[in-house]
């Protein structure tokens, strides 16, 4: 008789269907001061760099690519400064929802809706219904969006179920998390990125990251680039993962096909 425990399945990673990639994207303020210019124009840079990014992506083998937008922690910041990323939000998805949709991307919106101001929620909605259909990338958007906050979030809706009597606490697992949670049906993400040499995910993709490797670069996000994406991609392809396995047989991640 066996009485080893069941080794609990480590969720689909999106391999086989192409990479899942998560990009904290981090340092435009420091690119601005860096050149004497307001915080303003380090974001608008960084928006140009969310364009090469998305643009970029399919032709890397990148089939999900989930980018950290605006946190939940990012209300704290000055009125003027929320309210130019507002501002830049809705230029992005007004100006680029066409394309967008041209080029077969999907846009999935992560994060708290609730509170949000009319404009953005009605923009939110508009990008996710657009794009419904697309099968090319899938672009998630993380806005408003808190790791601790998500997890609770998926807390409540299973809490809800148990008190209303069609869950049973026993039967609360893995999967029953991961369908609860603001990224349900998307593969947790193989590789995350930070940019700007900080280390950390800063409330980013708790759940989703525990088998994530990391790849923290120097670059500041308005300079990030096709060329310091495919460097990022080339370090993670060559490295091994073992999910807690010895390294016997263990080989370099293939690229995407």
């Amino acid at each position: 008789m066996n009485d080893m425990p069941a080794v609990p399945a480590i969720r689909r990673s999106a391999t086989l269907e192409g990479l899942g990639v998560g990009i904290i994207m981090d340092g435009n303020g420091r690119w601005a001061q860096a050149r004497g210019l307001p915080r303003l124009e380090g974001h608008r840079r960084g928006m140009e760099a969310l364009r090469r990014c998305v643009r970029s992506a399919p032709g890397l083998g990148v089939r999900y690519l989930t980018l950290y937008s605006f946190s939940v922690e990012n209300w704290t910041r000055p009125l003027d400064e929320v309210n130019d990323l507002m501002g830049l939000l809705k230029l992005y998805l007004r100006r680029d929802l066409h394309e967008l949709n041209q080029n077969g991307v999907r846009v999935k919106i992560i994060g708290e809706r609730t509170g949000l101001p009319r404009g953005i929620a009605e923009l939110l909605d508009e990008a996710e219904a657009t794009t419904r259909g697309n099968d090319k990338l899938d672009l998630v958007l993380a806005f408003n969006y808190g790791g601790r906050q998500e997890i609770t979030r998926a807390m409540r809706r299973l809490a809800h179920q148990v008190a209303a009597g069609t869950l049973a606490p026993e039967a609360i697992n893995l999967e029953q998390i991961d369908a609860a949670l603001d990224t349900a049906g998307i593969p947790d993400p193989e590789l995350i990125i930070r940019t700007s040499g900080e280390q950390r995910l800063s409330n980013f993709l708790l759940w989703q990251a525990a088998y994530a490797e990391f790849v923290f670069l120097p670059v500041l996000w308005p300079d990030f680039d096709e060329t310091t994406f495919a460097a990022a991609l080339a370090e993670f392809r060559g490295r091994s993962r073992r999910f807690g396995g010895r390294d016997e047989g263990a080989s370099p991640i293939k690229a995407a096909r």
